[in-house]
């Protein structure tokens, strides 16, 4: 799930800087024809850029509280629970395997009384 979601993002990152290319190029044209003054330009393609990291901070905070809601909907662990629930695990393990070991050294035969 944090691969497509990696995935994802680096797609919308590819998209905006494509973007950003595209206008830088087109904004250089129009300072190259006189329409816009090379400060004009500058401030132009900055504020894109402040622009499109705020952007992408916000989009990146919403994709992860849709993702958290979706996990949350679909009741799967989290990485710590699972991570807890192997720890807990091999404690019975370890325990289970150290009641066997008893058990063959001290073999004692209890025999059940039945109710009268």
């Amino acid at each position: 799930m944090e691969d497509l979601f990696k995935k994802f993002l680096y797609t919308g990152v590819g998209m905006v800087s494509h973007n950003a290319e595209l206008l830088q190029k087109n904004i250089r044209v129009l300072i190259e024809k006189g329409k816009l003054s090379e400060e004009e330009g500058r401030k132009v393609v900055d504020d894109l850029i402040d622009d499109t990291n705020n952007k992408r901070e916000e989009f990146e905070e919403r994709l992860k509280g849709l993702v958290d809601g979706l996990l949350n909907r679909l009741d799967l662990p989290s990485r710590e629970e699972i991570n807890s629930l192997k720890s807990r695990i091999a404690e019975l393990e370890a325990e289970l395997a150290a009641s066997k070991t008893t058990e063959l050294t001290n073999p004692t035969t209890k025999a059940k009384k039945r109710p009268e």
